[in-house]
């Protein structure tokens, strides 16, 4: 409920501030459905978190290899292309991968691609996600509830975008 209220409160700033054009294919379990013409046409699950952190995981079909993003205003220190190790945490699993900042519409952000496609399955099958920098701060930390459901269907909107 608390995604969901957030998504409402945030969807006019979240959706200003991204200057590419996404295709809806629907809501489920607390996640938008959608289609990303510049990466293929790969399909992703989008939701907004109270803290205002636009959270993306999905499908890079011209790369052959899947992403998870975040987006938030409040990350100004972020750098266009530049490498930021990181770990992160699913239900207490320890994974560790280089994040590339990004400016999306002046909105700063951080995208870890993969092309390991049981990765997206792990974060299917878990509660939370918890993200931290090379200090071992956490950055951010996410409830996971509906991901195994929106990622079953951007799963069937891509088996259908190929």
């Amino acid at each position: 409920m608390k995604r969901l209220f957030a998504l409402t409160f945030a969807a006019f700033t979240a959706t200003a501030a991204f200057s590419q054009e996404l295709i809806d294919k629907g809501f489920v379990e607390g996640w938008n459905i959608m289609m990303d013409p510049a990466l293929g046409n790969g399909c992703l699950i989008q939701t907004v978190y109270q803290d205002l952190s636009v959270v993306r995981i999905g499908y890079d079909a011209l790369g052959n290899r899947g992403y998870f993003a975040v987006y938030n205003k409040a990350w100004g220190e972020i750098e266009q292309g530049k490498s930021y190790p990181i770990r992160f945490e699913l239900d207490g699993k320890s994974f560790d991968a280089t994040a590339i900042g990004f400016n999306q519409g002046r909105v700063p952000g951080a995208t870890v691609f993969f092309t390991d496609r049981s990765f997206i399955n792990a974060i299917a099958q878990n509660r939370t996600m918890t993200v931290y920098n090379p200090a071992g701060e956490v950055v951010m930390a996410i409830d996971l509830k509906g991901t195994a459901k929106a990622l079953e269907y951007a799963r069937e909107c891509q088996n259908r975008t190929l």
